[in-house]
C-alpha cells in the first residue's frame, strides 16, 4: 500500500528529485513550496503519513508551521536543517518533531529515515492488540494510541507516546538512549545527538503540566527509568 507523503520544501529541484527517487519506493508525495501552503494541506484534512518540512521557507518558516500545526495534528514530522544548525534542530524537537535531517543529504538516508518512522507508526498499530498498562496514575491505551495522567489525556506525537510506551514495559529498569533510539526513532545513536534528551524533555514537560511528581529519572551516562509515584 502506498504511503502519503507531504514534503514542505520551496527547492524545486530537490523536490522534483525526490519525487523521481521515492515514487517507486512505493511513496506518493505532495507538494507544498511555502509554509502557508503546507500548513494547509497539512491541516485540510487529507491523510499524510508523514510531513517532511523545511526550515527555512517563505511566507512562513518551518518552525511556525509545526508551532500551529501541532495544535491540531499528531501528524509525524521530519525536520530538514542546515547541517551543523544544532538550534535548528533543538528548536524543532522542542515545538514536537519527530526526528531532523541535516542539508544537504544522500536520498538513501532520507529513504530510510522516513522507513523508520512509518515502521514505528505501523508498529504502534500492531500494539493496538495489546491491552492498557496503568503505572499508579499514569495510564497508557494502546488501542486509542492515547495516554492519561490522573484521567486527564496527554497531546503525545507518535515518538513521545512509543518512548512512553517502552519506558512503562520497563518500569524501575534502565532503558538505554541506544533502546530509545533504535525501538524508537529506529536508528542507532550517533554521536552528539540529542534528540532522544529532547523528546524525554518533551515527555517530563507534558507530564508535569498534570502533575509535578518525577516519574521519569535520568540514568547519567546510561538512559532514563520510569518510576512508580508511591
Amino acid at each position: 500500500m502506498n504511503k502519503s507523503l507531504l514534503l514542505i520544501d520551496d527547492d524545486t529541484e530537490l523536490a522534483a528529485l525526490l519525487c523521481d527517487y521515492l515514487s517507486p519506493q512505493g511513496y506518493q508525495l505532495t507538494l507544498a513550496h511555502d509554509g502557508r501552503q503546507g500548513l494547509a494541506l497539512a491541516t485540510g484534512g487529507q491523510h499524510f503519513d508523514l510531513i517532511l518540512l523545511d526550515v527555512m521557507l517563505p511566507e512562513l518558516d518551518g518552525f511556525e508551521v509545526l508551532k500551529q500545526l501541532r495544535q491540531t495534528h499528531l501528524t509525524p514530522v521530519l525536520m530538514l536543517t542546515a547541517k551543523g544548525d544544532d538550534f535548528d534542530r533543538i528548536f524543532g524537537l522542542e515545538l514536537g518533531a519527530d526526528d531532523y535531517l541535516p542539508k544537504p543529504f544522500n536520498p538513501r538516508e532520507l529513504s530510510a529515515r522516513i522507513k523508520a518512522i512509518v515502521r514505528r507508526m505501523e508498529l504502534l498499530s500492531v500494539n493496538c492488540q495489546q491491552q492498557q498498562l496503568q503505572i499508579d496514575k499514569l495510564r497508557l491505551d494502546p488501542t486509542t494510541q492515547k495516554a492519561f495522567l490522573d484521567d486527564v489525556e496527554l497531546e503525545l506525537t507518535g515518538t513521545e507516546f512509543g518512548m512512553l510506551h517502552l519506558l512503562m514495559v520497563n518500569t524501575a529498569k534502565l532503558v538505554t538512549k541506544q533502546d530509545l533510539s533504535e525501538k524508537v526513532l529506529g536508528r542507532k545513536l550517533s554521536a552528539f545527538d540529542r534528540s532522544i534528551d529532547m523528546h524525554v524533555s518533551n515527555l517530563r514537560r507534558k507530564l508535569a503540566s498534570i502533575a509535578d511528581e518525577e516519574r521519569i529519572r535520568t540514568i547519567r551516562g546510561a538512559g532514563y527509568m520510569l518510576v512508580e509515584i508511591r
